[in-house]
């Protein structure tokens, strides 16, 4: 397992980390000048700060800074009105900032996210985003994007995504890329998959070819918001370096990827979000 101890070298930036700083929206550009300021060589924005700062000045900013991304977020919402032409907009602006994989969020139950779920099938739901995925892979061909399926947590399970483990995750790989040509794989966000029993096994069944992502944060005890409420690593109980030593083994050698939903963090100076970042990769990562 790689030694984090020394540098920051393989620490990226999910922006929504510092999307806000004293509760207020943090400009993506503003965070990209910040995390150059702090020898972060690695981020992966979202796409709604990607449109209010501008596709090209994006683009820009991350040349100007010589710096890379680890995915984009965020493609997918299958089961949602208009997902095919969001998605292939979504595809074009991971292009256009030469980014290695698009994060998928699948969705869950249409209309649920609003409050107004439409039917209680998931199952239906499940093939609804199984096909949605096996149309957006033909396009991901084209661009040679792969796409990255992040299985969420149970607790989002009829709203955000309805794919909730791993093994769901690369059953769909398996189906749709037999062969293992690298057009999909997985993101594995330890928020999302850290109390799965089977985590490990399916690390290793995942392999060097579908392993496109590593999220990290932590799970606190108690957690007071199921979507706001994520921790600093070392604040909470997922064994963060015994997932990666699991992940590495199987062949991954990309960035850790630091992505925090929190209020909390959300509070506070940006800059100094970054540096416990940094500190806290370097420690518990």
């Amino acid at each position: 397992m790689r030694d984090f101890t020394a540098d920051h070298r393989w620490l990226s930036i999910n922006t929504a980390t510092v999307r806000r700083q004293h509760g207020r929206d943090w400009p993506l550009l503003e965070i990209l000048d910040a995390c150059a300021r702090h020898g972060i060589r690695a981020m992966s924005p979202w796409r709604d700060q990607v449109a209010q700062a501008g596709l090209a000045a994006t683009a820009r900013a991350l040349k100007a800074h010589g710096m890379e991304l680890s995915g984009y977020c965020r493609g997918g919402m299958f089961t949602s009105p208009n997902a095919r032409d969001d998605n292939l907009r979504a595809l074009d602006e991971a292009c256009e900032l030469q980014a290695p994989c698009l994060v998928l969020v699948v969705g869950g139950l249409p209309g649920a996210l609003a409050g107004r779920p439409e039917h209680k099938d998931i199952a239906g739901a499940r093939h609804v985003v199984h096909e949605g995925i096996a149309t957006l892979l033909e396009a991901a061909r084209e661009r040679r994007l792969p796409l990255a399926i992040e299985p969420l947590h149970p607790m989002y399970a009829a709203d955000r995504a309805c794919i909730n483990t791993l093994e769901q995750a690369l059953d769909v790989c398996d189906a749709l890329d037999p062969g293992r040509a690298g057009a999909i794989g997985v993101a594995v966000d330890l928020y999302h998959v850290w109390w799965d029993p089977k985590l490990q096994a399916q690390i290793e069944r995942a392999g060097r070819e579908r392993l496109l992502a590593l999220h990290v944060c932590d799970w606190l005890v108690p957690t007071t918001d199921l979507l706001e409420d994520r921790g600093m690593m070392g604040d909470g109980v997922i064994d963060i370096q015994r997932v990666r030593g699991w992940v590495e083994a199987a062949g991954f050698a990309g960035y850790s990827e630091v992505e925090i939903f929190s209020r909390r963090w959300w509070s506070m100076a940006g800059d100094d979000v970054l540096a416990t970042c940094i500190e806290r990769h370097r420690r518990c990562v």
